[in-house]
């Protein structure tokens, strides 16, 4: 699968699964909340360690900057 993800992209998604791993195990988020963010939490850093966003190939979106000629 091409790279679509650029730096920006993937930092943000990390912070977003740290903060949801931190609201898990601090207690402030239980039950099915917690199951579904912490799918989304892993899927985030899944995609952020490939660098590949399946979601955005469809809609041919790039994150990575400009392409060098």
């Amino acid at each position: 699968m091409p790279k679509n993800m650029g730096l920006i992209d993937k930092l943000v998604r990390i912070a977003a699964a740290i903060a949801v791993a931190v609201l898990i195990f601090t207690g402030t988020l239980a039950g099915t909340p917690a199951i579904v963010l912490g799918i989304v939490a892993a899927v985030f850093v899944l995609t952020s360690v490939v660098g590949t966003c399946p979601l955005y190939l469809p809609f041919k979106i790039d994150t990575r900057g400009k392409k060098k000629a």
